[in-house]
């Protein structure tokens, strides 16, 4: 069966089809990401998104525009790379690692129970900013400990959609948070 024929299968929601592709596919796909991404877990987690949007998108396949090999390739490398952008990105959002003398000082000196009530209050309506797809998957992360793969299946999304929502979602916080007195 040719890649084409796998693909309109694909299309038609035929899981068998899907197998196929992939078995056909994920060998010569993955060390590629991998070279850009240079990372197995990250390399492995976008092998399964460009799988599963290829499985999604297979009805938009156009052979006037390339193999199906042409074509789930492509989908791989720009995965790879907005998977890198990304990394790069949190890299630079993100504040960096506290020191822990400095932990252990504040932590000695206590917290007045006002004020980390107040703290409270103002992630708390923080998070009520958000929108719902966001602020759900930030409290499942962070107040029930999830990891993101795990999110992912608790709600049956994608993982680069949970990672993304995720980052969109503290990126939010961060501005309001910002513009709180």
């Amino acid at each position: 069966m040719t890649g084409i024929d796998l693909v309109r299968r694909m299309a038609e929601g035929d899981r068998d089809a899907f197998a196929r592709f992939y078995d056909r596919h994920a060998r010569q796909v993955y060390p590629l990401i991998l070279r850009i991404v240079r990372d197995h877990a990250d390399a492995a987690d976008v092998l399964q998104e460009v799988f599963w949007e290829a499985w999604q998108s297979a009805a938009s396949y156009d052979p006037g525009r390339g193999t199906p090999e042409a074509w789930i390739f492509m989908r791989a490398r720009t995965r790879a790379i907005d998977r890198v952008r990304a990394i790069r990105r949190r890299s630079e959002t993100f504040v960096a690692p506290v020191d822990e003398r400095v932990a252990a000082a504040a932590a000695d000196a206590g917290g007045d129970a006002a004020e980390r009530a107040e703290d409270r209050d103002l992630v708390l309506g923080a998070l009520g900013q958000l929108p719902e797809a966001q602020r759900e998957v930030i409290e499942l992360a962070y107040y029930g400990g999830l990891t993101q793969t795990e999110i992912a299946e608790r709600l049956t999304q994608p993982l680069g959609t949970v990672k993304t929502r995720i980052r969109l979602g503290l990126e939010r916080l961060r501005e309001v948070l910002n513009r709180s007195p």
